[in-house]
């Protein structure tokens, strides 16, 4: 059997958009299973039904990678730890930098109580880890320059990470946080709503962005790259500009020269304040003067959108990767595969790529 990769981004059959991937590769004998994310909680026996019935009957999973600990893209792995044979597990955990943290947060004495804050504000992945302890399933920190396989960590670094924690929303303690640096999620989340219902016309290569970063908690979102078959492949969480930037800044150590990715994960479901005309041009290249005839196409986007999110994924993002090059896909009905010489598989379909919107929020 050729060398082949498959990547499957399921629909997590939630209002709200959340990501759940699984990834199955074989590079020179060596095959490999990946979980990258579960979803919401009911996604987990999906996730484990995926695997069980697409992946040879396997419920050995040689890496779970957490990128970040929203409930949207952990509460599934809940299942998966339980139910499979997981060989490692790869997240951040922030209580284990509380002796490095502590100076940072005045209304903390003491680093047994910063560590106790600190594991009640990310308590999902404190359930996470728990479940690994009783399996004596190894926890390995996801920081830039881990390998995991063929995958490398782009970002964050731990550097970086430790300053998203103190700008979080989330900081223990609020007076720690650089209000030039954080970014008030619950505006951006307001706005977006009322954004959605105000659509434009625009012409060919215009592009609107808001004007703010995605929050620190999603620029902690692990970025991860593999060159798998010879495809260029960049898995992005919920990233914001701030983690893309340091991913990309990164690159050359890795061997990846920017721009160029051949399947990119679009980061948190298509939002506005996640890429910049900036970013996608150091990614993905400089826009193009029409949209590419089908076929001509440069490079593959995925946008994990569940069909009943009205908020993601924005006209404006679909409309900045087309004129990037892009077939841009969407999990929206029943999930999307991206493969190469893959195994034959009956039955798991994907909708076409999305057209061209002749419109874009205000």
């Amino acid at each position: 059997m050729p060398d082949y990769f498959e990547i499957d981004f399921l629909d997590v059959d939630a209002k709200k958009s959340g990501d759940a991937i699984a990834i199955r590769y074989r590079i020179v004998k060596e095959q490999r299973i990946h979980v990258v994310d579960g979803g919401c909680q009911t996604t987990g026996e999906k996730l484990v039904k995926h695997i069980r019935d697409h992946y040879d009957s396997a419920l050995h999973i040689d890496a779970v990678i957490v990128t970040h600990p929203d409930f949207d893209h952990t509460d599934g792995l809940q299942t998966v730890l339980e139910e499979c044979e997981v060989e490692e597990l790869w997240m951040l955990r922030p209580w284990l930098y509380a002796k490095e943290l502590l100076p940072k947060f005045e209304k903390f004495k003491s680093e047994e109580n910063l560590i106790l804050r600190l594991k009640e504000i990310y308590s999902a992945i404190v359930i996470l880890e728990k479940i690994a302890k009783e399996k004596d399933i190894p926890i390995y920190a996801p920081f830039q320059g881990s390998e995991i396989g063929l995958f490398m960590i782009m970002a964050p670094s731990k550097a970086a990470y430790l300053d998203l924690i103190i700008a979080s929303e989330k900081s223990p303690d609020p007076s720690a946080a650089n209000s030039s640096q954080t970014t008030n999620l619950k505006s951006i989340l307001e706005s977006a709503v009322t954004q959605a219902t105000h659509l434009l016309p625009a012409a060919w290569g215009i592009e609107t962005f808001s004007k703010n970063d995605t929050s620190p908690e999603n620029n902690m979102s692990v970025v991860q790259y593999a060159n798998l078959c010879g495809q260029r492949i960049l898995l992005t969480g919920d990233a914001g500009r701030t983690a893309l930037e340091e991913a990309a800044h990164y690159a050359p150590t890795v061997g990846l020269n920017l721009p160029g990715v051949d399947r990119f994960q679009v980061p948190h479901h298509g939002s506005r304040h996640n890429v910049s005309a900036r970013i996608l041009n150091r990614w993905l290249g400089e826009k193009q003067n029409a949209s590419p005839a089908p076929g001509e196409e440069t490079f593959t986007a995925i946008i994990s959108a569940t069909v009943d999110d009205e908020e993601h994924p924005r006209k404006g993002i679909v409309r900045a990767l087309i004129h990037r090059g892009a077939r841009v896909f969407t999990t929206g009905k029943g999930g999307f595969r991206t493969a190469y010489h893959e195994p034959d598989r009956d039955g798991w379909n994907s909708d076409g790529p999305l057209k061209y919107p002749e419109e874009q929020e205000e």
